[in-house]
């Protein structure tokens, strides 16, 4: 896991516990508990949660619905002033994303050692070939988000 010095501000806390209120209700709907808001200039943008077993679509990732969402909301397909958070460590999809629309901030909760983006598996949001490298903060609200996600696949396992 590649050290990510915090950049946490006093906001992302509240911000986290919106996209917390995403994942659970991704979860009661099937899907993993991923939950993502976007903010700009103290404005939500956009809100999602996973949807990829609702809608039978690998590619309905939290992020992903919430950056098209905000696009449409800021009339601009790149968000350099926008804030993105989320419950979990971007995958490498999602992270793609982040960077192509040039997304400024980027703070996630929970770290993902299995297929995270932002310093576990890898490092695409700042990767130094990329023309774009948001800022990242890291693990705000990590209990939080990973006491969802574990009780969620503990459910899923029978282990609940």
């Amino acid at each position: 896991m590649v050290e990510v010095v915090p950049v946490a501000a006093p906001a992302d806390a509240a911000l986290m516990a919106l996209a917390l209120d995403e994942a659970r209700a991704a979860a009661a709907g099937g899907d993993v508990p991923v939950g993502c808001v976007i903010v700009q200039d103290d404005r939500i943008l956009a809100r999602a949660g996973n949807r990829v077993m609702r809608d039978g679509d690998v590619t309905q990732h939290a992020e992903l619905i919430a950056l098209r969402e905000a696009a449409r909301a800021a009339g601009d397909r790149f968000l350099p002033e926008a804030t993105l958070v989320v419950t979990l460590e971007p995958c490498a999809m999602c992270a793609g994303a982040i960077v192509l629309a040039r997304v400024g901030r980027v703070v996630f909760g929970a770290w993902d050692d299995k297929t995270g983006m932002a310093g576990s598996v890898g490092d695409l949001l700042r990767h130094p070939r990329l023309n774009h490298r948001p800022a990242v903060a890291a693990g705000v609200e990590a209990e939080a988000c990973g006491a969802l996600l574990s009780g969620f696949f503990a459910e899923r396992r029978g282990l609940s």
